[in-house]
């Protein structure tokens, strides 16, 4: 009985659909910091290569 109040709130459902795109941009956002981190961890690493050579 409490679950089917829960669903019929419009305040919880609104509250679930924000904490979905909550989620969703989470997501987004460790996947684009990743990738950058790839990158910047090449960048480094190629540094510290032509570093050591001269």
């Amino acid at each position: 009985m409490i679950f089917r109040k829960f669903i019929r709130n419009n305040r919880a459902a609104t509250a679930i659909e924000y904490g979905l795109i909550a989620a969703l941009i989470a997501v987004a956002a460790i996947a684009a910091m990743q990738g950058l981190g790839n990158k910047l961890k090449t960048t480094f690493s190629n540094v510290s290569t032509n570093m050591k050579a001269t």
